[in-house]
């Protein structure tokens, strides 16, 4: 435990970008299992749908510095591939 007071507060600090960041991986791996739901049921407009809520979820995940952006970047490149198959 800390005892120096701007220690306590990285603490808290650090722990409320923790549960933020948890929150919105969750929902970006959510975005990701839809894509992939729609997929697996070979419905193409759905899927190019949940590809776009998806993408843009991906990118504000890159901005905000949740995600590496070559992760997005794979992340993004898988999903497409998946969409693209059912052409």
């Amino acid at each position: 435990m800390a005892n120096i007071k701007s220690q306590i507060k990285r603490n808290k600090t650090n722990e409320k970008a923790r549960l933020r960041n948890i929150s919105y991986k969750s929902k970006l791996r959510t975005a990701a299992k839809k894509v992939r739901v729609a997929c697996e049921a070979k419905d193409l407009e759905k899927a190019q749908s949940e590809l776009k809520v998806a993408v843009s979820i991906i990118d504000r995940a890159v901005v905000k510095g949740i995600v590496h952006k070559k992760t997005a970047a794979r992340e993004k490149s898988t999903l497409q591939h998946l969409v693209n198959s059912l052409k």
